[in-house]
């Protein structure tokens, strides 16, 4: 764009009423005719002035404190604002079933640790609905320890491969356990016949590979219900005692009886002296001591078995099959190293 020229008013041509401007009224009136209000200047007109003249001419109660160097440096954290309080619900107020339904899923240290909270969760953490079932393979125990837990109403125990120490049970009476596996655990003969004098009601019980003696025989001879029963590789008991125990629980239905240390006497009994209602028998590992005889024994003695395992009698002939034929409910036989029955003998 071009500029435009600005022509000089001419002197006749302006207002012929003069007037003195007066730089400092007539600015300020200037300025509150616009509406805005002048700003006062400082009377020392120290606006251009340096810093260091001001502080000269400032009188020293009116000075500025200079803040001291210091060389630390210190973080400042900001205060936390206080947490709302909420209303909620109090354990004292929840009614004991529910609690009792929340320690259902604790694990075994976890309900310990909380038994030591109050006096109402050590009671609660003791119900018998919490101690059903026990699970302690390959664990520890020390004196005292399987004595207080059985104590609890347990009804399910497994502690198999596992180091028991004495139960030291504070009360003698009958404990409510189902079933019990103590298969190749660490236990004294005394700690054992101290818990199982105490079972009257075991349907499950193994006790494979344990050492027993004839007071243990007669404290599992009390249980009459027995369905199932372990006791391979066991040793130390009698043949008499093993007789009582096998007509005192007559309601057996699977016996493994495989490899202990049997004698003549000790086979000779446990044939005469099986239960009638046995479907399930291993008795293997009697190379020189079952003999023909005592097969003929056995099978008059079961005539219902399905299962029947005598693995390991070498002194077995094919003459047995004659015997076996018996059993018109046989569906699995076992002669695994009977040497003297050759696979054409068994077609």
């Amino acid at each position: 764009m071009e500029r435009k020229h600005l022509k000089e008013i001419p002197a006749s041509a302006r207002n012929s009423s003069s007037w003195t401007w007066n730089s400092k009224k007539n600015s300020s009136e200037l300025l509150c005719g616009m509406g805005v209000t002048p700003m006062e200047k400082d009377p020392l007109d120290t606006e251009n002035t340096p810093l260091d003249q001001i502080m000269t001419m400032t009188p020293p109660q009116k000075r500025p404190r200079q803040k001291e160097k210091d060389d630390t440096f210190v973080i400042a954290r900001r205060p936390r604002a206080a947490k709302i309080s909420q209303p909620g619900i109090s354990w004292d107020s929840l009614p004991d079933e529910l609690i009792l339904g929340i320690f259902s899923y604790l694990h075994l240290t976890d309900l310990l640790k909380a038994s030591r909270v109050c006096k109402r969760w050590r009671r609660l953490s003791c119900d018998e609905s919490l101690w059903h079932s026990l699970d302690l393979t390959g664990n520890h125990l020390l004196d005292g320890v399987i004595g207080r837990l059985l104590s609890l109403g347990v009804v399910v125990l497994r502690c198999p491969r596992s180091c028991i120490g004495e139960p030291l049970f504070k009360q003698i009476r009958p404990l409510r356990l189902l079933h019990a596996d103590l298969s190749h655990c660490t236990i004294s003969i005394d700690a054992l016949r101290s818990i199982i004098s105490c079972c009257h009601r075991l349907q499950n019980l193994s006790l494979e590979g344990l050492t027993l003696n004839d007071d243990i025989m007669c404290a599992v001879a009390q249980n009459s219900d027995l369905v199932r029963l372990n006791l391979g590789g066991c040793f130390g008991f009698s043949p008499e005692s093993l007789a009582h125990m096998l007509k005192s629980c007559s309601r057996l239905d699977e016996l493994n009886l495989s490899w202990c240390d049997f004698t003549t006497s000790h086979v000779k009994s446990a044939v005469d002296n099986f239960p009638r209602s046995l479907t399930q028998l291993n008795f293997s590992g009697y190379r020189q001591n079952l003999e023909i005889t005592d097969v003929e024994a056995l099978v008059q003695r079961c005539p219902d078995l399905t299962n029947l395992d005598l693995s390991d009698s070498v002194m077995l002939t094919p003459e047995c099959f004659t015997v076996f034929h018996q059993l018109l409910h046989l569906q699995h036989l076992g002669l695994s190293r009977c040497y003297q029955i050759c696979p054409t003998s068994m077609l």
